[in-house]
């Protein structure tokens, strides 16, 4: 069975790729994508170039506090804000480009802090954490924007299967963003009150300490704004839905990719993103969506394949240079909390 999905699931992913182009493909016919979509990049103005870039700094600042919150909750203590740094930004940059986030991440993440100390099972709670953080952020903001911006929902009501249609339905979103936030302080109540731990196949997580929820509940949304701000400043201003539209588009757009398994959400992510922006005309969010990938993807990937260089590289000169001795040899792996 295992070796089943090992096949399946890249296979899912490439199939979501190609009826995700085809799809583009249908709603682009007839226009002169290209060179319309590239002037249109070329026409953000500066200032939104570097707002962009900070929103950018701003979500990855965020992901690296993913990983230091999931280290707290290990009770380790002992590796450096510079080193979780690294570690965070390169894991994101390949998994949000490679795909199954979940497993790329965990490889790279068990490479790095391995050599600090930790076990292959800290590190695959390090990783369940952190794609828990993301799922609170995601549930969390979906809430918010349900019951504020319940008119929102409509914009998906056309990509939603029919039996959950009713949720573009301003009351009924409103309803389904008050069970979203009430499932959010059912978990900080769990915390508060120490709920037992959760038990799958002998794989224990301890439910975090209400310090830990806490800091989950402020990195994940901030990660998600930071990202969702570099699409709307790479909007124009004219017909541009507002900041709380592009947050609702991104989160279910982004959701949808990182679903789907396809290699970087290509295409995907594009077709949500511009199916559920109708206003707009769709080259101006194309081109919007090519900052974002060039900014929050591709630029990032880049720099981390130096980082990996430069760890491996310091990794060899450690097996090269040891007495004999496995490279993480003195140090103590800190003890669960």
């Amino acid at each position: 069975m295992k070796r089943f999905f090992d096949f399946f699931w890249p296979v899912f992913g490439f199939a979501a790729v190609a009826v995700s182009f085809w799809l583009l493909h249908r709603e682009f016919r007839g226009e002169a994508v290209g060179p319309e979509v590239w002037e249109h990049f070329k026409s953000i103005p500066l200032k939104n170039t570097l707002l962009a870039v900070l929103s950018t700094l701003v979500a990855y600042a965020a992901l690296a506090w993913y990983d230091r919150i999931a280290l707290l909750h290990l009770g380790v203590k002992h590796i450096s804000w510079v080193f979780i740094s690294l570690c965070s930004f390169t894991t994101y940059a390949l998994a949000h480009n490679i795909g199954a986030t979940v497993f790329s991440g965990g490889v790279v993440r068990y490479r790095a802090y391995h050599s600090k100390g930790l076990s292959a099972a800290q590190v695959a709670v390090l990783v369940t954490v952190c794609s828990l953080t993301f799922a609170l952020g995601t549930v969390l903001l979906g809430g918010i924007i349900s019951v504020f911006e319940p008119r929102q929902l409509g914009r998906f009501r056309g990509m939603l299967p029919e039996k959950f249609r009713f949720l573009g339905d301003p009351t009924m979103a409103k309803l389904a963003g008050i069970v979203l936030l009430a499932a959010i302080a059912i978990y900080v109540m769990g915390s508060i009150f120490r709920f037992k731990p959760l038990i799958i196949k002998g794989f224990k997580l301890e439910y975090p300490s209400l310090g830990v929820v806490v800091r989950q509940l402020l990195a994940a949304p901030l990660e998600l704004l930071g990202a969702a701000g570099i699409i709307y400043f790479a909007l124009p201003e004219a017909g541009n839905p507002g900041y709380f539209a592009v947050l609702a588009v991104f989160i279910f757009s982004f959701s949808a990719a990182l679903w789907s398994n396809a290699p970087g959400g290509l295409g995907v992510f594009e077709w949500f993103f511009i199916t559920a922006m109708p206003e707009m005309p769709h080259t101006q969010v194309l081109a919007a969506l090519l900052a974002f990938r060039v900014s929050y993807l591709l630029v990032p990937l880049f720099l981390s394949i130096f980082v990996v260089i430069a760890f491996e590289r310091n990794r060899l000169n450690e097996v090269l240079h040891q007495d004999g001795s496995h490279p993480s040899a003195g140090i103590k792996p800190a003890a669960k909390s």
